[in-house]
């Protein structure tokens, strides 16, 4: 049993895979070939924006919106405490500071009251000032975008949303991507739309914008002449060959693989919401279940489980061990546990089950035998 099986996907769809990768190594175009400017019109379309950039990474996608925003030092960036690493390094790196969010325990994602506090008390502080909220769409639900973008007008920040894991989900029929002032998503291999290597994309709806990413993405150089730089940009492109793969992984993403990855995740919480806590979906919200992540009693009770399964060949994963206020790049912050209790809960409760749109009955039923086993 795979915990994300990109085997059994790429079988699905070898022939339109293998034959988009031959095109490319027929073309020889490797980068910004002709497949990368149709798969940016295919994820406008689909998020329902005017405008997707291709990038290397998921990473370098946020870090290139805040560089298009002129983000810097003295500068407050508000993100979910509960979440990979690059939503606030991506600020660190280009001199602002990431202001850590507490999660809502029920969806995982930033807590709509808690960001309010927390841009409060920058405020008092005096020291920095509030520019950007990066929600995070986490384990593939969407954010609380209802609640967030009202306070982000509130205090006049723009809002920057991390679809990363959340690509292919959607509040009220309208999709990720489409949220926010930009959006970011990542194509690393294990996300719910994933390529073969490391990948990204920014949308937005602005065309001054659109222009200034595809100026930093290629350090900076002007529209007219590729040897005037006009700015200090970055070295960041989607691959002809990355774009290629992805283009067929697309069409069967928007066909039936989150229609599948749903299908899976109602069958987990159908057989395991009498013996553990399943995910919460909000109403009107659809996930792209990039992870299907229970919770446990305890840190005890989750690692022995972790184990238990192990055992009998069953991966799982726990995402994340620790909040990003805990991680020893921000010790010299000296930011308390207390601050994020709900973060904290979740480091010491959460496991995430084998996920992913190819997933079998029998493999679902045997995880779920075996928790249940456990349980008892």
């Amino acid at each position: 049993m795979q915990f994300r099986d990109l085997k059994t996907q790429y079988h699905h769809l070898k022939k339109e895979i293998d034959d988009g990768i031959l095109a490319v190594l027929e073309s020889s175009a490797f980068i910004m070939g002709k497949p990368v400017g149709e798969l940016e019109n295919n994820l406008a379309e689909f998020a329902g924006v005017k405008h997707c950039v291709g990038c290397a990474n998921g990473t370098d996608a946020l870090q290139l919106v805040l560089m298009a925003w002129g983000i810097g030092e003295g500068d407050a960036v508000f993100t979910s405490d509960f979440t990979y690493f690059a939503s606030a390094g991506t600020s660190s790196i280009i001199g602002a500071t990431p202001v850590f969010v507490d999660i809502d325990i029920n969806t995982f994602n930033m807590c709509p009251e808690n960001l309010e506090l927390q841009i409060k008390r920058v405020l008092e502080e005096g020291k920095l000032t509030p520019k950007v909220i990066i929600p995070v769409d986490l384990f593939g639900q969407p954010a609380d975008y209802d609640s967030i973008i009202p306070i982000a007008k509130k205090y006049g920040l723009k809002v920057l949303c991390d679809g990363a894991q959340g690509f292919g989900g959607s509040i009220r029929g309208k999709n990720v991507g489409s949220f926010g002032d930009a959006s970011t998503t990542s194509f690393f291999p294990a996300k719910p739309l994933g390529c073969y290597g490391d990948g990204g994309a920014i949308f937005t709806n602005d065309d001054s914008m659109d222009e200034t990413l595809r100026s930093l993405q290629c350090q900076g150089r002007s529209p007219q002449d590729k040897y005037d730089n006009r700015s200090i940009g970055m070295n960041s492109r989607l691959d002809t060959l990355q774009a290629a793969i992805l283009i067929p992984k697309l069409k069967a993403f928007i066909e039936h693989e989150i229609d599948d990855v749903n299908r899976v995740a109602n069958k987990y919480t159908e057989a395991l919401k009498d013996y553990v806590i399943t995910p919460s979906v909000k109403e009107g919200f659809v996930s792209s279940w990039a992870q299907y992540t229970i919770r446990l009693k305890d840190n005890e009770q989750r690692n022995a489980l972790s184990l238990y399964l192990k055992e009998r060949g069953i991966p799982n994963m726990v995402y994340y061990p620790r909040g990003l206020h805990a991680q020893t790049a921000y010790k010299e912050r000296q930011l308390p546990d207390s601050m994020y209790p709900n973060t904290v809960k979740a480091t010491q409760t959460v496991l995430s089950l084998p996920m992913h749109p190819y997933l079998t009955d029998e493999e679902i039923n045997e995880v779920c035998k075996n928790i249940i086993e456990f349980i008892k």
